[in-house]
């Protein structure tokens, strides 16, 4: 099977997505606090999926634009958003099809450790950002990456594979572990600021859903959050 391909299995992913641990009680929760106010704002959603994010920042009256790269996850998005954004397939890995300053914020969540280079996609992010705009976004922590891996050296950057069991298949997934000074000097380099790094407790409503990945969550970083501002 192909590496990440979210299309294979899309409603079985978004299915779990919805109210496991690590997404429901950890990551959302977690990434939506750092967005703060967003009534009236023209928001980006890269790498939306099935628009549990989206849906949320609708609510908090976003103007909002989704993109993501399976089109499996966009039509379970336009589902549930039921035509109240604009949802376009886009891969992160090319120019986007949107006019410099067309977002105040950009959302990427979980996505960026799909990239096996973030100078493209932090450009283009910069691009579409009017001046003094936002940049939130989760990815893999790398303590964690380089743990499960199981590589040598720390600092360098490279790819690893997990297996997925979803849908009663195994579904190979690639990922990238970068070093955390490498997410910096990619930020840096790029015309970004960070103005907030968080390595956030779960929810704590996670406790008696889910106590072993509550405690794990707990005690051991999983993913880290950025919000970085254009300067």
């Amino acid at each position: 099977m192909v590496e990440n391909n979210y299309d294979a299995f899309a409603t079985a992913y978004q299915a779990d997505n919805e109210d496991n641990a690590w997404n429901a009680y950890y990551e959302r929760p977690a990434i939506l606090s750092m967005v703060g106010d967003v009534n009236g704002h023209r928001v980006l959603d890269a790498g939306c999926g099935g628009g549990a994010h989206a849906a949320a920042l609708l609510d908090r009256g976003a103007i909002l634009t989704g993109i993501d790269s399976s089109a499996g996850l966009l039509e379970i998005a336009q589902r549930r958003l039921g035509g109240r954004a604009r949802l376009l397939l886009a891969d992160l890995n090319e120019v986007l099809p949107f006019e410099d300053g067309a977002f105040d914020l950009i959302l990427a969540s979980l996505v960026m450790h799909y990239l096996p280079d973030w100078s493209l996609p932090l450009v283009e992010f910069n691009r579409l950002l009017s001046d003094g705009g936002r940049l939130v976004f989760s990815t893999h922590h790398p303590f964690m990456d380089h743990q499960s891996a199981g590589r040598d050296n720390y600092f360098e950057t490279y790819s690893f594979n997990e297996t997925w069991k979803r849908d009663r298949r195994d579904i190979e997934m690639r990922f990238w572990h970068r070093p955390l000074h490498a997410t910096f000097d990619a930020l840096k380099s790029t015309g970004f600021q960070i103005d907030v790094l968080s390595e956030p407790q779960p929810d704590p409503r996670a406790q008696s859903l889910f106590p072993d990945a509550y405690n794990s969550l707990r005690t051991k970083p999983r993913f880290i959050f950025f919000s970085a501002v254009k300067l």
